[in-house]
């Protein structure tokens, strides 16, 4: 039996990222979010164009679905699925890792936790399903930021809150940081959502290279990023290992 076509994948994907957006997206825009070369984005996304999926906006010269599919819609994973698909891979990381585990997706300007494994042991700890965190503060906000452009913008746009002392709370470095992001492939933060406490999150893919949530670890500092500033390399390998781990489910079962 043939297996999947990646260019057919890959226009899947750009229209979903399209369809979840409101002002538009540029071809560097679209790259920086697959994780694709512009040039591979740009030969997509004019093909798309010619059959009247996708249309430009000729004054800002950005993309935006075309009336062929006004009626797509949202582009996001139902979160129910998403849980449902991740589920088994969360509670092995939490065995593994002995942290915490969170699994997130983005809703309007917040990371919603769709499901969260307590941290295998008898400290105190509060359920956070349907908790909504904020997205510039925490490892599973800032994956979906860094491939989500038009999310970034929105959060730009606005004001962003300091929650500790080590917030980000300044644009162009949450930019600097969401770069980073996109070139380690997984996220991390040191005492910016609460004090004392750190998270290290990767993304969860779909067809395409779709990011579609996050999952993620979170626990002590000085578990975490031992250093003060490098996580540490065995709980990193364990979150990018269940990651990439729904990923491959997501796509091996649609």
């Amino acid at each position: 039996m043939p297996g999947p076509v990646q260019s057919i994948e890959r226009a899947g994907a750009i229209i979903q990222l399209l369809a979840r957006g409101y002002g538009g997206l540029g071809i560097g825009d679209i790259a920086n979010s697959l994780d694709l070369a512009k040039g591979t984005v740009h030969g997509i996304v004019r093909t798309l164009q010619a059959i009247g999926f996708v249309e430009q906006d000729h004054s800002g010269g950005k993309y935006r679905i075309g009336p062929a599919l006004r009626q797509l819609g949202t582009g996001y994973l139902d979160a129910n699925e998403l849980r449902s698909r991740a589920i088994n891979w969360a509670d092995a990381l939490a065995a593994r890792s002995g942290e915490a585990v969170r699994i997130g997706t983005a809703q309007q300007d917040s990371v919603l936790v769709v499901h969260h494994v307590f941290r295998p042991d008898d400290t105190p700890q509060t359920l956070d399903v349907g908790a909504l965190l904020p997205l510039h503060a925490c490892a599973l906000g800032k994956v979906l930021l860094a491939y989500d452009s038009d999310l970034t913008a929105r959060i730009r746009a606005g004001k962003l809150e300091s929650l500790t002392r080590r917030t980000m709370i300044r644009p162009e470095l949450l930019s600097r940081s969401l770069t980073e992001v996109r070139d380690n492939g997984w996220a991390g933060e040191y005492g910016e959502l609460v004090p004392g406490e750190a998270s290290i999150a990767a993304p969860i893919r779909s067809h395409g290279g779709l990011t579609v949530g996050a999952i993620g670890i979170s626990g002590p500092a000085e578990r975490l990023f031992p250093t003060g500033i490098h996580a540490n390399p065995t709980l990193l390998d364990y979150v990018r290992d269940a990651a990439r781990a729904v990923s491959r489910d997501l796509v091996e079962d649609r």
